[in-house]
């Protein structure tokens, strides 16, 4: 399973229409795939037409008590599992304040899920808490949604800084893999300034570390749309609202970016095993 955590601490960047999209696109795909929203919000449970408050079992429920996964997934038009989210998960870093261990409860879930999965997205909160800490520890990879606007990289050092402690103190798997461009201007001066500054940022911080080394800027932008802010309202991806709109097609083309992605990086981490040991002959066995 390929886990992959959805972060920025700030908002209105795209960050779960990223989530949600990316999701539905990889189930459109023929992925086995599950989308869990860890945002108070619960906007990814709203985009994709859950009432938070029909869902018996959800995160907060997950976190705070005895609920499983198996127990709270409900299922959607896209055929995307969901973990919904609940207004109460807004109490959660509250009520876990005495808990030993309580950054790798989402972790210690997920486990019993990860063989039925072929991709798990985490919808983050836009800030680094607990909740976001429990999904650093929890998943593999991060995915960077980002407005090409100056006022879009304030902060991003920051965040670089917890992904990487959270590495090296909870999960020396997690990675930074992907950085995603919304509400993108093509033609502007402004977008193409930003993204250039994005590029050379990661460029540099490639060099710095397991963590970064494959991280991506991806090539396919999200355009501003109108029909992805219209989408939620109708408790839908942009697959099922519009699939012939622009924001299907950025969508559909970032998956198969993400798709591809994955298929090289599993190449290069197959190459990178070291080479089985050589059977012990006769003579080394009876030595």
């Amino acid at each position: 399973m390929r886990s992959i955590a959805v972060i920025n601490q700030k908002g209105g960047v795209g960050k779960t229409t990223t989530a949600v999209n990316l999701s539905a696109g990889l189930a459109k795909a023929g992925k086995r795939v599950a989308i869990v929203d860890l945002d108070p919000q619960a906007h990814a449970t709203l985009h994709l037409g859950i009432d938070p408050r029909s869902a018996r079992n959800t995160t907060y429920h997950l976190l705070t008590g005895d609920a499983e996964f198996d127990g709270m997934w409900r299922t959607t038009d896209d055929g995307l599992k969901v973990a919904a989210a609940h207004l109460d998960l807004a109490a959660a870093e509250v009520e876990l304040a005495g808990i030993v261990g309580r950054e790798a409860i989402l972790r210690d879930k997920l486990a019993a899920v990860a063989g039925d999965l072929d991709y798990l997205v985490i919808d983050c909160p836009p800030s680094l808490g607990l909740l976001t800490l429990n999904a650093l520890a929890a998943v593999q990879d991060v995915f960077l949604p980002l407005q090409p606007h100056f006022l879009a990289l304030h902060g991003l050092s920051k965040l670089m800084q917890t992904v990487g402690l959270v590495a090296h103190r909870l999960n020396d798997r997690l990675r930074m893999a992907g950085v995603v461009l919304c509400l993108y201007e093509s033609g502007t001066r402004l977008a193409t300034e930003v993204t250039s500054d994005v590029e050379e940022y990661f460029t540099r911080l490639r060099s710095e570390g397991p963590v970064w080394q494959h991280v991506r800027l991806f090539s396919s932008r999200i355009r501003r749309n109108i029909r992805l802010a219209e989408a939620p309202s109708f408790g839908q991806s942009i697959f099922g609202y519009d699939p012939a709109s622009a924001g299907a097609e950025d969508y559909e083309s970032l998956t198969s970016e993400v798709v591809s992605y994955y298929a090289g990086r599993e190449a290069l981490e197959q190459s990178a095993e070291p080479a089985a040991l050589p059977a012990p002959t006769a003579d080394q066995r009876a030595a």
